[in-house]
């Protein structure tokens, strides 16, 4: 039996949240850009919880912008089962949801018209994106087309659709864009601006666009690794008693935070729901915790399991040595560092739902991939850290010393083939990717390798011996690393701060 409108009423799994048969009649409120499974697993998950609570009250109508086939979703009349599973203050978490949310999955290449026919409907008032990093770029092209080829192009053609067929009163929506990078919906609306200027719009539609129309920036944190392997998903539809081709898999942990006034907190009254859903003027903060105490955890302490021989994120947090360093790490060195007003409690609130989501059993994270472009992030990440931490305290951050000097371990290059490059740890022989790996090859070869990178100021952009002893200190953890192994030399490190206190 496979998962459909017709079929609900035959599904009896105990463990499962179903809808109910009002939510098919609600009205479509959002018009959907992307089908990923972020989407599906966080910004449609809320819809979907405030619908059955009577509070939202509407559905979802998702634009497919490529390739033209909507037949997984079709078949499934738009339904589909999110299982949420991992740890929350420390206790498992397991649900199943039979999500409602989405009314609808239209091909735009080759159903535009019906995307327009949704443009002009009163019942929309939002629109939401996630078309990956690459969707938000600015293409100069004329949105008569059919469709236009560009998401910016796209969300102007539906707006100025809208406005053509309902006029200038009240009819602006709300945009959300969620796409991973820095302003996210300034940049859209800044984009829309120009292209309808390049599209020589008349004035009145451009200043219904600036003056109506409210562009949010958001930030979307949480873990979807969607559909299981297919041994996984076997045991899942055999537990809820049915096959389900867009069952997709997420963690407990969910923060959609929203840039916005009263005026958006009023329409996306789904956040009354969830403490998920944030809206506030500004989100930054919400981005600070998450860049410094979740990815920049990731960071530091990627190369220290990766070389310990230790292969996903949940075993790490088994291994005391190194789940030790990542409480020290945040507590007491990256958390007071953030670069950004935040209370020791935000931190420590934030720290410990970061360590829920690390040992979250359900959820398969490899160290290896964490150390993707290794470089970038810890110039991104860390080294704001580290400059703020000096400022603060004047002396070194023993952890962030230890992390820099298992970084500078991981990118010491062993050998090249062909275009890629391996290193090589006691062991363990892996590749590495990072977009610096042929400077570091280089340095590799050179007799004080660790000094020369530290003082290459044209590579971190700053001067790291104006740090009194973090040179020393990243120096001495590299000895150790090499000599004494990963865990030995990090226990070290540990008891050194015992002796001291």
């Amino acid at each position: 039996m496979i998962l459909s409108k017709e079929n609900l009423d035959s599904i009896r799994s105990e463990n499962l949240i179903k809808p109910s048969a009002a939510i098919f009649e609600l009205p479509i409120k959002v018009l959907q850009f992307g089908t990923g499974v972020l989407l599906r697993g966080l910004p449609d998950y809320f819809i979907d919880k405030a619908n059955r609570e009577g509070v939202f009250n509407g559905r979802i109508a998702v634009v497919k912008s490529t390739g033209n086939n909507t037949a997984e979703f079709d078949e499934q009349d738009s339904l589909y089962t999110l299982c949420i599973r991992g740890l929350e203050n420390g206790q498992p978490v397991s649900k199943n949801i039979i999500s409602s949310a989405i009314s609808q999955v239209i091909a735009a290449n080759n159903n535009w018209e019906s995307v327009l026919k949704l443009a002009q409907s009163e019942d929309l008032k939002v629109i939401v994106s996630n078309t990956t990093e690459v969707g938000i770029q600015l293409l100069s092209e004329k949105i008569d087309q059919n469709p236009p080829s560009s998401f910016p192009a796209k969300v102007l053609a539906v707006l100025y659709h809208r406005y053509q067929k309902l006029g200038a009163k009240n009819t602006g929506l709300i945009i959300i864009a969620t796409e991973l990078i820095p302003d996210n919906g300034k940049k859209l609306a800044s984009i829309v601006l120009e292209l309808a200027n390049y599209n020589k719009l008349d004035q009145q539609f451009i200043a219904w666009l600036t003056n109506q129309n409210t562009f949010c920036n958001s930030l979307v944190d949480r873990i979807v690794p969607g559909k299981p392997d297919a041994d996984n998903l076997k045991k899942l539809e055999d537990e809820l008693g049915y096959k389900d081709n867009l069952l997709s898999m997420a963690e407990p942990y969910s923060l959609w935070a929203i840039e916005g006034n009263d005026k958006v907190r009023d329409v996306l009254s789904f956040a009354k729901v969830d403490k998920g859903v944030i809206i506030a003027d500004d989100i930054e903060v919400y981005r600070e915790l998450k860049v410094r105490l979740l990815n920049g955890t990731h960071t530091l302490s990627s190369g220290i399991a990766f070389l310990a021989g230790i292969d996903t994120v949940k075993n790490a947090m088994t291994n005391e040595t190194i789940k030790s360093y990542i409480d020290d790490l945040m507590a007491q060195e990256i958390g007071p560092a953030i670069p950004y007003q935040v209370t020791e409690q935000q931190t420590t609130l934030f720290a410990n739902t970061v360590k829920d989501r690390f040992a979250n059993p359900a959820i398969e994270h490899l160290w290896l991939n964490i150390t993707f472009q290794y470089s970038m992030k810890m110039k991104i990440r860390i080294l704001p850290l580290l400059l703020n931490h000096y400022k603060k305290i004047n002396s070194v951050p023993e952890n962030i010393a230890f992390g820099f000097a298992a970084y500078l371990r991981f990118l010491k290059v062993d050998k090249k083939e062909g275009d890629k490059y391996f290193g090589k740890y006691k062991d363990i022989n892996y590749i590495i990717t990072d977009d610096e790996v042929a400077y570091f090859q280089k340095q590799s070869q050179t007799a004080d390798y660790v000094t020369n990178v530290l003082e290459d100021v044209d590579f971190w952009k700053v001067d790291l011996n104006l740090l009194p002893g973090f040179i020393d200190s990243v120096k001495h953890n590299f000895d150790a690393i090499e000599s004494q192994g990963v865990l030995i030399a990090l226990k070290q490190i540990a008891s050194t701060k015992i002796n001291i206190a």
